[in-house]
């Protein structure tokens, strides 16, 4: 079935310790997109600058996204530089240059609206409200958020989130977003602004699945070499829902197998710098590695 992803496609300059690399493809949709396109067709939403390398829009048309809901802008492409250090945390940012993408105002395809699965990346819940309201009866809607919006755009995220079905946050988010020093206390409190799930993500420490009558936790998977951690969150959420879009019926089972497809898609993300391990993994990869995750989880 088909996903739109709505969001940021950008280039990073990333540097950690074991190397910098400049001018990279990134952006939220971008990881959304790759990952997700392993598992179905994905349909993009975003904005770029006339200076977007046009070897990157054929690397996601040869990925199989659906590029038409790309607008190229006349200015430059949103670039973003950070750097990590050894423990592989928050990043330190080094410069945000929004450039086109600060007057982004998405516009749906109309061959976009019937999507069945829609993702809305991390951009202002104003927008994302506009494009829940250009959609026609999605099946399943997910979205992301940031401190920023907690902070700033409270009233409208909370009014977005009574129409989700799936909210991705961290766990900082979570408690800033209710005020709550208890993640279990958190994901109450947010489950009763209105989203039927929400997914918690906790990095290294896995993740943390609530719904209304149900808590689940998934440990991360455990890696030998980390050496670029960006966009790991966006490609966990591009195969969470990758992988629902495959299925006949969501719900609580076929969620917790998806959040275990997402966190595998995140190791690939963290082995190399932006999308370059990524862009060589193929089916037969997941599921080795799935197998491998399953096995390290059973008891």
């Amino acid at each position: 079935m088909s996903i739109l992803v709505v969001g940021s496609v950008a280039l990073d300059t990333i540097k950690t310790p074991f190397g910098r690399e400049k001018d990279v493809l990134g952006g939220s949709a971008t990881y959304f997109s790759i990952s997700a396109g392993l598992f179905g067709c994905v349909r993009l939403v975003a904005v770029v600058g006339n200076d977007f390398p046009k070897r990157y829009v054929s690397f996601l048309k040869k990925k199989g996204i659906d590029v038409r809901g790309l607008a190229v802008k006349t200015g430059k492409t949103f670039r973003w530089e950070g750097e990590y250090g050894w423990d592989f945390a928050d990043p330190r940012t080094i410069s945000t240059r929004l450039n086109v993408f600060s007057d982004f105002d998405p516009v749906i395809p109309e061959e976009y609206k019937k999507s069945e699965y829609v993702f809305l990346a991390n951009i202002d819940p104003e927008l994302q409200m506009k494009v829940l309201g250009q959609m026609t009866r999605p099946k399943f809607v997910a979205c992301d958020t940031m401190n920023y919006w907690i902070e700033n755009k409270r009233k409208h995220l909370t009014r977005l989130l009574g129409k989700i079905d799936l909210f991705f946050l961290n766990e900082s988010e979570a408690k800033e977003l209710t005020g709550c020093s208890s993640i279990i206390r958190a994901a109450r409190g947010i489950l009763k602004m209105g989203p039927k799930r929400i997914i918690i993500k906790k990095g290294e420490h896995g993740s943390l699945l609530f719904s209304e009558n149900s808590v689940f936790s998934t440990p991360a998977f455990l890696l030998e070499s980390i050496c670029d951690p960006t966009g790991a969150g966006d490609t966990f959420a591009g195969g969470v829902m990758g992988y629902l879009s495959t299925q006949k019926t969501v719900n609580d089972k076929s969620i917790k197998r998806a959040i275990a497809y997402g966190g595998v898609m995140a190791t690939f993300a963290v082995e190399d710098f932006s999308l370059m391990r990524l862009a060589s993994v193929k089916k037969t990869d997941i599921k080795k590695r799935f197998e491998n995750f399953r096995r390290l989880t059973s008891f």
